[in-house]
């Protein structure tokens, strides 16, 4: 019996040892990741003692820098390798986590999370050039999928670790949540960097010389030699393929904010209904990303999967929508169903996503792509959440359909971007499918 679940645990970590280690990586990860974010909300306003504006306000102050420095950042993974600039960041960011509790006020919470939201975004520019250059071409998005599934269970540990905590409802256990995720965030980094080095990146120079550099990258904006026609940001069919990307992308925004507000305020359906529905999701994500992830290499397979991902979404809308004039055990139904399908666009659309950016972006260069690729997503994110709930809420059935042509639009226009990124990168005479 124990054998057997053993096997079977083995075989939902991965098919090779490589990914079987990044996978319980990604759950280390997400673990620590999910203990703070479950107990954050408390966290800053009973222990920081801000509030709800403060932190709201905190938080957009901190994205609006990050995203200044997207491509920048990412290019320190071509510069130093990404494994190593992932390890060093994971660590700093483990280490930041334990400043959390010297934050005084309003300034030091701001200062702190511009910092750390720097750190991260650094971390993941890293940390997805390294899983693109590991893996061959045909692994890539198979890979993904795993270390995708891997972070939901991360994160569900996570989460029930923090509610825990929280439910004693005692500061000094609550005081306790970031020094939880800074050991599981350092142990993080030690696996990061045990992990084997690709050949992309030599990684010879000494770490002095990456810490003592790494300023001048951040600021740097190009080589110094006038128009380089390799940078990630002249590539212009991928900015628009990672903005389209985004809105199609806004699939997190249905699952995590509009459905609960529309289920809470719109539907006679239960509020207990909520903990049913992130299960089901969560569920879907762990047993499924897998599968909706497989057979999927090249460009084109890439983009059938961004359509897959778009029909759902739009077939959420649409059943969502109606569940506002339906009652009882209709309308939980309806609700769950609206809920699987939106979960179906979120497994689809990553994978295709992977696909993409693994298929479209320059092997020497992967990091800064990720850079762009972070830029990009943000365009394509950042407004959904005060328009979906604005044209759902207000706008009622409407708001839905409109919705809905929105992430049609997208469908349809991600397509020539991404043809125009290949044609980009051949005009170049780069080589996207293998090694640098």
């Amino acid at each position: 019996m124990s054998r057997h679940f053993s096997e079977r645990v083995t075989r939902l970590a991965g098919p090779t040892p490589l990914v079987r280690r990044l996978s319980a990586q990604s759950v280390l990860s997400a673990f620590g990741d999910g203990v703070f974010l479950t107990g954050s909300a408390v966290f800053f306003t009973q222990i920081v003692d801000l509030s709800a504006a403060q932190v709201g306000l905190g938080l957009s102050i901190a994205g609006a820098v990050t995203f200044v420095f997207a491509v920048p950042l990412g290019k320190l993974s071509d510069r130093f390798g990404a494994k190593r600039i992932w390890a060093l960041a994971s660590l700093v960011e483990a280490l930041l986590y334990l400043a959390w509790l010297a934050v005084g006020g309003f300034g030091t919470f701001v200062a702190m999370l511009i910092v750390l939201e720097l750190v991260a975004t650094a971390s993941r520019a890293a940390r997805n050039a390294y899983r693109f250059d590991v893996f061959p071409r045909e692994e890539r998005v198979a890979s993904n999928a795993y270390f995708r599934a891997a972070r939901n269970v991360g994160y569900t540990f996570g989460a029930l670790l923090a509610g825990i905590a929280l439910a004693t409802n005692d500061d000094d256990v609550i005081r306790a949540v970031p020094l939880i995720t800074a050991a599981l965030l350092v142990l993080n980094a030690h696996l990061v960097s045990r992990l084997p080095s690709v050949l992309h990146h030599t990684e010879e120079a000494p770490l002095e010389a990456v810490l003592d550099t790494v300023l001048d990258t951040v600021l740097d904006s190009g080589d110094g030699s006038g128009v380089d026609r390799r940078a990630a940001l002249r590539n212009r069919g991928y900015i628009a393929m990672s903005v389209f990307g985004g809105i199609l992308g806004t699939h997190q925004v249905l699952l995590n904010v509009v459905i609960p507000l529309w289920l809470v305020e719109e539907t006679d359906a239960p509020r207990v209904l909520l903990a049913w529905l992130f299960g089901t999701n969560t569920l879907m994500a762990v047993l499924l990303q897998v599968a909706a992830a497989r057979g999927i290499t090249t460009v084109a397979d890439s983009l059938r999967a961004q359509r897959r991902g778009a029909v759902f979404f739009m077939a959420s809308c649409g059943i969502v929508l109606i569940t506002h004039d339906t009652i009882g055990w209709i309308t939980i139904v309806l609700v769950w169903v609206g809920h699987v399908t939106v979960t179906g666009a979120e497994l689809f659309q990553s994978a295709g996503e992977w696909g993409l950016q693994a298929e479209l972006s320059d092997p020497a260069r992967r990091g800064e792509y990720q850079g762009v690729s972070q830029l990009g997503y943000t365009l394509g994110t950042v407004w959904a959440p005060a328009a979906y709930t604005f044209l759902a809420m207000e706008w009622g059935a409407q708001g839905w359909l409109v919705i809905a042509a929105i992430v049609l639009v997208a469908a349809v226009l991600i397509h020539p971007s991404a043809r125009a990124a290949e044609r980009h990168l051949t005009r170049l005479g780069i080589d996207s499918s293998g090694p640098a």
